[in-house]
């Protein structure tokens, strides 16, 4: 599902972020899009861990502050993961190190991070309308719980369809 286009921006914006060691863009059910990480990580399990907490903080932003979830930073010893908001339907993982200018990343990835939610929505509803119910998973308790286009639990919990 890995989109050139997506690829591109990770590999730009690393060489525009000195100290900035890897990105990932997963889709909000934890799917990997695209993937720029050290050989040392997992891309997949990453882009579950950032799925996971792109829905905790966005749940926090909405809780808190009545507002869009855009942007939360987790600073360690090792350095630092950013994950930005990417549209509605993604988001933007970044690794750096501790020496990384934060107002740097920031305003190299923000950028970035609108330019993937553009083409994200291309990717997810192609890879949404190849999938087919197996054997195992037709009839009407599975169809229930199947996600639909405009469904508005998904826009209530995504974010979908409001003015960002």
């Amino acid at each position: 599902m890995s989109d050139d286009r997506i690829w591109r921006e990770l590999h730009a914006l690393r060489l525009r972020v000195p100290h900035m060691t890897g990105s990932l863009v997963a889709t909000c059910d934890g799917f990997l899009v695209a993937s720029d990480l050290p050989d040392s990580l997992e891309p997949e399990g990453m882009a579950a861990m950032a799925a996971t907490e792109l829905s905790l903080s966005d749940r926090v932003a909405r809780t808190a502050a009545d507002g869009d979830f855009e942007e939360v930073v987790i600073r360690n010893r090792g350095g630092h993961v950013a994950i930005y908001a990417a549209g509605p339907r993604a988001a933007l993982a970044i690794l750096a190190g501790p020496e990384v200018t934060l107002g740097r990343l920031h305003l190299e990835a923000r950028p970035v991070a609108r330019a993937i939610a553009a083409i994200v929505p291309e990717t997810t509803v192609e890879r949404t309308i190849s999938v087919e119910p197996g054997p195992v998973a037709q009839g009407d308790d599975v169809d229930r719980w199947r996600p639909r286009r405009g469904d508005r639990r998904l826009q209530q919990r995504h974010g979908a369809g409001r003015a960002r």
